[in-house]
């Protein structure tokens, strides 16, 4: 069995997106982090006029869980949403998951976020992981990032619950969904020993596989 992509799922903070983008770089696969947003803005040719417009910008409370539900994708301040069409929560998951699979449908790759975890469940070829880090990791980590003190505890604090109420809200799932995943790791541990980790759970699935595929060769003699 080939495994064919690397789903990452975070806690905000934690560093998901850099541990993401070091994975990508020692297996040699496309990262699929911003892109994602790119490629949701062409597949809805949305403009930023579009965003202020549209009915979240009529339910606060909405468009604060949906701005929360961006902004722990991309670790802190919001993705460039001007090209994002957002017609609804619903559109918005429909999009996401295209844009996942349009992902997938690629060379081999690290998909951060987007509900990839969730919309590729099925896959036998995807092998899903959450990260996480301690409160106080992740307050100093956004700190020593550029992020004012008050501002890194407030996101912290809010946005993995913002983040949770939207995916219970449209994905049905309670957040995290720790059935989904096939490793959940610490990044207090650090960047590069949480990547090479990955790196090996993706080696070790793949050579159990062949071991196995060997091992039940049937006797054609």
């Amino acid at each position: 069995m080939t495994i064919r992509a690397v789903t990452i799922e975070r806690e905000f903070g934690c560093g998901g997106s850099e541990i993401a983008a070091k994975l990508a770089q020692l297996l040699g696969w496309k990262l699929w982090d911003h892109e994602l947003i790119q490629e949701i803005a062409r597949l809805t040719n949305s403009t930023p006029q579009a965003v202020e417009k549209r009915e979240w910008k009529n339910d606060p409370a909405v468009y604060r869980v949906f701005k929360s539900f961006l902004r722990g994708a991309f670790e802190g301040a919001l993705p460039p949403t001007n090209r994002l069409e957002l017609l609804d929560a619903r559109r918005i998951a429909t999009v996401s998951e295209l844009a996942v699979n349009h992902a997938l449908a690629g060379d081999p790759c690290v998909i951060v976020g987007r509900g990839s975890q969730y919309f590729l469940r099925e896959r036998k070829d995807v092998f899903r992981v959450f990260l996480y880090a301690p409160r106080n990791f992740k307050i100093h980590r956004l700190i020593t990032a550029g992020t004012p003190q008050e501002e890194a505890i407030t996101d912290v604090d809010t946005i993995d619950r913002d983040r949770a109420a939207f995916i219970k809200r449209y994905l049905k799932l309670n957040w995290p969904e720790i059935h989904l995943y096939d490793a959940m790791l610490n990044t207090e541990r650090g960047d590069s020993f949480v990547s090479d980790m990955l790196v090996r759970c993706v080696q070790q699935v793949v050579s159990r596989h062949e071991m196995h595929s060997i091992a039940f060769i049937p006797d054609t003699k």
